[in-house]
């Protein structure tokens, strides 16, 4: 399976929040995903990880 990526400002289209807010998330919220160094200047998130903590985000509101 083919890893998907998406950097702080794919991250704030996807949340419709500002491109830091991600960063603010990683600090504050013990079950973000941590990012990954592709290179050095170019971190980005992986989608897999993303997903999982939004199900586990829905599951925690109901």
């Amino acid at each position: 399976m083919k890893n998907t990526f998406l950097s702080d400002t794919q991250l704030a289209q996807r949340y419709g929040v500002h491109r830091s807010t991600p960063w603010r998330w990683l600090k504050t919220d013990p079950n973000f995903p941590s990012p990954f160094t592709l290179s050095p200047g170019c971190t980005r998130w992986r989608l897999a990880d993303l997903e999982k903590w939004e199900a586990a985000r829905k599951g925690a509101c109901i």
